[in-house]
């Protein structure tokens, strides 16, 4: 059972809703960085979710495009990425953190040196946006043999002869990405999203995050209520881009987090 198991596992047992939190990896720099993920999981994050920055993010909207421009200027890498999480896990062996990114840089770093480097830093599963089903050769299934969980993205357009094929590979809980299009777009609606969510549960048995779209605690609260959870990236990443200071930010994160555990 890896980290991510045992924490829905848990938050089953006490009847409660996940708060997942994006930030991407070394912005504004490695150090502040560092500090905003430490402080998370004490902010009422249950799931961290870790960027990995990328020159070419092409699912990503303007926020997150400049937080990965913004880290790979302060000199982040995949190599620094690994470090940072080593750091994180000196103090923290519990909180699950999962990778989210694109294929190249992985395929760059090879993919079993990252996969063995990965396990051992203390990440505990992957989003890798531009790899489909059809490629699972690639890096989930070799994943999956590591003991990570490779998590798979639904989208509004999933129909029910797609979803099979996305949930077959699929562990940990599955993302389903509430509104088409790129990051940091419009909002997300609970109306839309709770029937999606039942339909996606009943064809793979795991739970369902809900994220995109998600800006405030009343919005965390309100998508949490028909899902297992929420996920808030852009709305956690503009403050970071803003130049707040990591107290602050974390305070934005603790009241999504309240919003998302009040469901």
């Amino acid at each position: 059972m890896t980290r991510i198991d045992a924490k829905f596992a848990a938050l089953a047992d006490a009847g409660r809703k996940a708060f997942v939190a994006y930030v991407m990896a070394g912005d504004p720099d490695y150090e502040t960085s560092l500090e905003i993920v430490k402080g998370l999981p004490g902010a009422g994050v249950d799931v961290i979710e870790l960027g990995l920055p990328f020159t070419d993010p092409m699912a990503d909207g303007p926020t997150i495009q400049l937080a990965g421009q913004r880290a790979l200027a302060a000199g982040q890498t995949l190599a620094k990425t690994l470090d940072l999480v080593r750091a994180f896990r000196a103090g923290d062996d519990t909180t699950p953190i999962v990778l989210m990114g694109y294929f190249n840089p992985i395929s760059s770093y090879g993919v079993d040196r990252f996969l063995t480097d990965a396990g051992e830093a203390g990440i505990d599963g992957l989003i890798v946006v531009d790899l489909p089903p059809e490629e699972d050769e690639e890096l989930c299934i070799p994943a999956q043999a590591a003991g990570l969980n490779f998590i798979r993205l639904a989208t509004p357009t999933t129909d029910d002869r797609r979803l099979p094929k996305v949930m077959q590979n699929t562990s940990g809980f599955v993302y389903y990405v509430s509104i088409t299009g790129i990051t940091g777009a419009a909002n997300a609606s609970a109306t839309d999203v709770g029937p999606e969510v039942a339909r996606i549960r009943a064809a793979g048995g795991l739970p369902v995050i809900v994220g995109f779209g998600i800006k405030t605690p009343e919005a965390a609260r309100d998508i949490a209520r028909v899902a297992d959870g929420a996920v808030v990236g852009s709305a956690i990443v503009e403050k970071i881009g803003a130049r707040r200071s990591p107290a602050e930010v974390l305070e934005f994160v603790r009241g999504l987090a309240e919003g998302a555990h009040s469901a």
